[in-house]
C-alpha cells in the first residue's frame, strides 16, 4: 500500500514548520525544523489511524496528490 502524502511548509505566523496529511482530517503537526515536523506528523498519523480503528471509523485510502505546475 502506498503511504499518505504529507504537505510541509514554513509558517511565519507560527515560527516553525507545519506538516499535514490532507487525506486524514485535522492530522497535522508542528516542528522547529522540517525533520522535526515530519517526525511529529508521523506520530500524529499513527495516533489518528489507531483512534479511527478503535472507534470503528473508516480509514481513507491514500488519494491526495498535489497538482504540479511547470512554470
Amino acid at each position: 500500500m502506498s503511504d499518505y502524502h504529507i504537505n510541509l511548509f514554513y509558517s511565519d505566523e507560527d515560527g516553525g514548520y507545519i506538516a499535514d496529511i490532507p487525506d486524514l482530517e485535522a492530522c497535522s503537526a508542528f516542528g522547529a525544523t522540517p525533520e522535526e515536523a515530519l517526525a511529529e506528523v508521523e506520530r500524529a498519523k499513527e495516533a489518528w489511524l489507531a483512534g479511527a480503528a478503535e472507534a470503528g471509523k473508516p480509514i481513507p485510502k491514500p488519494r491526495y496528490r498535489p497538482a504540479l505546475y511547470a512554470g
